[in-house]
């Protein structure tokens, strides 16, 4: 068992060390996501930040209690937050990726078609 407690601090350590950046960056998303309260129309996606600076310090704080105490749970269960912030990062960028396609798309065949039922100017002699 004592093995198992080493193993899970010497694989905590390097995640660790970056736990204090963690919990800056997490604390500046809970920040962000407040501020974006205060508009009316961030209101409906500010929730979204806060949640992620919520798991972002919770995977810290479990960080740090697995390198402390050696906790396999801890660990396991700070991994799972990692890997819950980063796969909800990735997906808010596909939807990102997905609405500035659209936006070019829709954008531009409104400007072509804009274009085509401009009237040219005559040209008078």
């Amino acid at each position: 068992m004592e093995d198992s407690a080493s193993l899970v601090q010497q694989l905590s350590m390097p995640l660790k060390s970056g736990s204090g950046w963690m919990k800056f960056l997490a604390t500046l998303t809970i920040i962000g996501g407040v501020l974006q309260v205060l508009s009316i129309i961030g209101i409906l996606w500010a929730w979204l930040p806060i949640w992620l600076g919520v798991v972002l310090f919770q995977a810290a704080s479990g960080m740090d209690q697995a390198a402390i105490s050696g906790d396999q749970t801890a660990f396991l269960n700070a991994q799972g937050k990692l890997r819950l912030y980063f796969m909800i990062q990735a997906i808010v960028i596909i939807i990102a990726f997905a609405l500035v396609i659209l936006f070019f798309l829709f954008g531009g065949m409104a400007l072509l078609a804009g274009l085509a039922h401009r009237s040219l100017p005559s040209a008078t002699l």
